[in-house]
């Protein structure tokens, strides 16, 4: 069955990747971005030729995860056009690199802002469609970092995707009632096909940055950058991240894997993860409540 998709972050990098994949598979696909009209309207052009291209059915919509207008707006086109949304992305994120006493408090929200409250704008215009439908999935795009090794001089990114990830857990068991299904992709580091470290954010603090540059050796920052490249093979390729959610998407309603590591440098995320995961299952048989794993068809009264 085709699904109606709907990915933030499609401008580029494992979103551009993934709505793409998602509309070859014959679903169709809403990529949502910023500035469809200014900075993004390349990216727009590349989407609709892609498209024509291939005769799939990808679509470009503006969303700003920053603006609960901005969401509404969307959510509401995509219902007008559709009818419904099936499947919802959850990728739209920002990096910010340096020492973390050197970023301002209003940086260190910023990070919130975009990677964890931005998903809970989404969710809070696209969910009420999804109960009402009492069916739909929602694919999480976190990070091994969040349970995998972690260097110095991203504790902000990091921090905010630990956050958003811990999010996705709960909400997974709260909207299980509703037949909503989740899944959480962990990609691992790719020094190739992400804009991930060449857009990220510098500390205000310049300051403090200069103390902590004056602290290490000359250069170690970026030497830092090369060694988390180092550890990524020369053959790792983006585009599995969107072949997982494809594999995610074609598992049977219900049987949905929770998690899936795409980490082609294994930072041991796989392995932390594992525990967590049926520390947090075990703990639902406990209080008696595994009937929240898995998504329910119908909510009994």
């Amino acid at each position: 069955m085709a699904l109606v998709a709907l990915v933030t972050g499609a401008s580029s990098g494992f979103g551009r990747m993934i709505s793409r994949d998602l509309a070859v598979a014959g679903h169709t696909v809403y990529g949502s971005m910023r500035g469809i009209d200014g900075k993004n309207a390349d990216n727009l052009k590349e989407a609709a030729k892609f498209a024509a291209d291939r005769n799939v059915d990808l679509r470009t919509v503006e969303l700003d995860v920053l603006d609960d207008q901005s969401i509404e707006v969307a959510v509401q086109q995509i219902i007008k056009d559709e009818g419904r949304i099936d499947l919802l992305v959850h990728n739209a994120g920002h990096m910010v690199y340096g020492a973390a006493e050197a970023f301002t408090s209003d940086q260190l929200g910023q990070q919130y802002d975009v990677n964890v409250l931005g998903t809970h704008r989404v969710n809070r215009a696209v969910l009420p469609h999804m109960r009402e439908a009492r069916a739909g999935l929602i694919i999480w795009v976190s990070s091994s970092s969040v349970a995998g090794g972690v260097p110095p001089f991203l504790g902000p990114y990091f921090a905010a995707k630990a956050g958003m990830d811990a999010l996705a857990v709960c909400l997974a068991k709260e909207v299980a009632p509703f037949g909503i299904e989740t899944s959480i992709v962990v990609p691992g580091a790719f020094t190739t096909g992400t804009n991930h470290f060449a857009n990220a954010g510098a500390p205000d603090d310049t300051d403090v940055a200069r103390e902590y540059d004056a602290a290490y050796p000359e250069g170690f920052l970026d030497s830092m950058k090369e060694a988390l490249a180092g550890m990524v093979p020369d053959d790792a390729d983006p585009e599995t991240v969107g072949r997982a959610v494809i594999d995610i998407v074609d598992a049977p309603v219900g049987r949905r894997p929770f998690r899936v590591h795409v980490d082609p440098a294994s930072d041991g995320a796989s392995v932390t993860f594992a525990v967590m995961d049926r520390v947090r299952s075990e703990f639902l048989h406990r209080i008696g409540h595994e009937d929240l794993l898995y998504p329910q068809s119908q909510r009994e009264d």
